[in-house]
């Protein structure tokens, strides 16, 4: 099956800079399992996994898309969707068990071997550090609440850069630090389940403090590859003119986007409003080495879009689990919909002209300050069976990547509205269906399908959609 002669698809490709980078992404947790093999330490994950209720329908992620014993197969299809690069996480617990100290063969063998595979393919590598699986035995000592889990970050990069430097063509230290503090420590629906609300600012800095050090520590080893940090950002709108809605938004606007990226970017981190300043207190005072410590010169950035948030003051209506809706309700804002757009699988609304919107919010913040930018992830679930007999033809994937990623192009592009914007690349989320945190295997992200019962891979329609994107754009480029 292919796409080559579609419209969409050459028209798409010529839009594309030659140099501008296709890529999937997936992440070691996700997909990997062999949880308890190859010497590999429990994480935080694999603890809150383990509780009653805390993963959809008891799901377990202890085999996950077995990646871990089916790695040939996998990397043999990425050679077959041909992209240009392939964004993986390294499993800190498969590494470093402990969190500090002793690293285990085993697991450094299983990167090494992923990595070589990737080049011998003709993939490049991008590595990211830290995708939310922090070791359990940090975990316990308060995870990332706890100072010490940035100090033991920075050993861990240094590691890592000792180990892969030489091969590795783009370093990520850390993924969605916000998701990481919104639903592990302020609402307790991830890992490690804290539901703190705003005493979980810690969480913040502690991470930003981590990025700091891992760039430091990948810079020291000398990598060859390009450096840089990925974070879940959103355009944050009032749900109407009045007032209240208006502060919300902003405050949310603060905690789910600048508070993460001025201080990496800026060296400093946002003024705070009076009225927000009693919510935001925990966050305490902030060391100037500190923030020269985050404040690392870098690469690329890394932007993961998944869909607009608009919000309005007061209490309302939350899809959350019910046992956390009284630390919901301590909030002073709600999210609210988009009625106009359609939605995916996990109810989020398909909004690429949002995209746009805050590739441009970006370039207005920050400036000269923002280094060149790749859209590390974006993609979208929707309800898909659990076996197939042949190529599944899911149209609605195919719509929401070609109009995200053309959204992108049209934006950044000379004229647009953010223009100036220096995009190199997009990662499609996800390679296959994989293990979703807490919906367990109820959401499929995958271009490739995963048979749970029987780890079977088919690659559905976006696969040879992507497929046939990646080659007209590199016919394009050599022409």
């Amino acid at each position: 099956m292919t796409l080559e002669s579609t419209e969409s698809v050459t028209e798409l490709a010529s839009r594309m800079p030659p140099s501008f980078t296709l890529g999937v992404a997936a992440a070691a947790f996700q997909i990997e399992g062999a949880l308890a093999d190859g010497g590999r330490g429990p994480s935080g994950w694999d603890a809150f996994a383990q509780k009653p209720g805390a993963i959809i329908d008891g799901h377990s992620p202890a085999v996950a898309c077995d990646h871990y014993n089916r790695l040939p197969e996998d990397v043999a299809l990425l050679k077959e969707l041909g992209v240009d690069s392939y964004r993986f996480s390294l499993a800190w617990p498969r590494i470093q068990p402990d969190g500090r100290g002793r690293l285990n063969p085993e697991g450094l063998d299983f990167y090494d071997r992923l990595i070589d595979q990737l080049l011998e393919a003709g993939i490049a590598p991008m590595a990211t550090l830290y995708h939310w699986d922090t070791p359990l035995p940090l975990e316990h000592r308060g995870g990332w609440l706890n100072r010490e889990t940035a100090e033991r970050f920075g050993e861990y990069a240094a590691a890592a850069a000792e180990r892969y430097g030489d091969r590795v063509s783009q370093w990520v230290t850390l993924n969605e630090p916000v998701s990481v503090t919104l639903n592990g420590y302020a609402l307790g629906v991830h890992a490690p389940g804290r539901a703190l609300m705003f005493d979980a600012l810690p969480s913040i800095h502690h991470q930003l403090l981590a990025h700091g050090l891992g760039v430091q520590a990948l810079r020291a080893a000398g990598v060859r590859g390009g450096i840089g940090v990925t974070n879940l950002h959103a355009p944050i709108r009032p749900a109407s003119r009045g007032i209240g809605d208006r502060v919300v938004a902003h405050l949310y606007d603060l905690l789910m986007n600048r508070i993460y990226a001025d201080p990496v970017l800026l060296g400093r981190y946002p003024n705070l409003p009076v009225y927000a300043r009693p919510w935001l207190r925990s966050i305490g005072r902030i060391s100037d080495s500190d923030l020269r410590t985050i404040h690392q010169p870098l690469d690329f950035y890394g932007l993961n879009y998944y869909f607009p948030v608009k919000v309005a003051m007061g209490r309302g209506v939350t899809p959350i689990p019910a046992d956390m809706h009284k630390a919901v309700a301590r909030l002073p804002f709600h999210e609210v919909g988009y009625p106009e757009f359609s939605n995916t699988g996990f109810g989020w609304p398909v909004a690429p002209g949002h995209l746009g919107v805050l590739l441009q919010e970006l370039r207005d913040r920050y400036g000269a300050a923002l280094p060149p930018v790749y859209i590390t992830e974006g993609g979208a679930s929707f309800p898909e069976p659990d076996t197939v007999s042949g190529t599944l033809q899911d149209s609605e994937r195919v719509s929401y990547l070609a109009s995200h990623l053309g959204a992108a192009l049209e934006a950044t592009a000379p004229g647009g509205i953010a223009a100036g914007v220096d995009l190199r690349g997009y990662f499609v989320w996800t390679l296959m269906d994989n293990f979703e945190w807490a919906a367990g295997y109820s959401q499929r992200f995958g271009l490739v399908h995963v048979d749970f019962s029987n780890q079977e891979r088919t690659p559905k329609q976006s696969f040879f959609w992507y497929q046939a994107l990646s080659r007209a754009r590199k016919v394009q480029s050599a022409g």
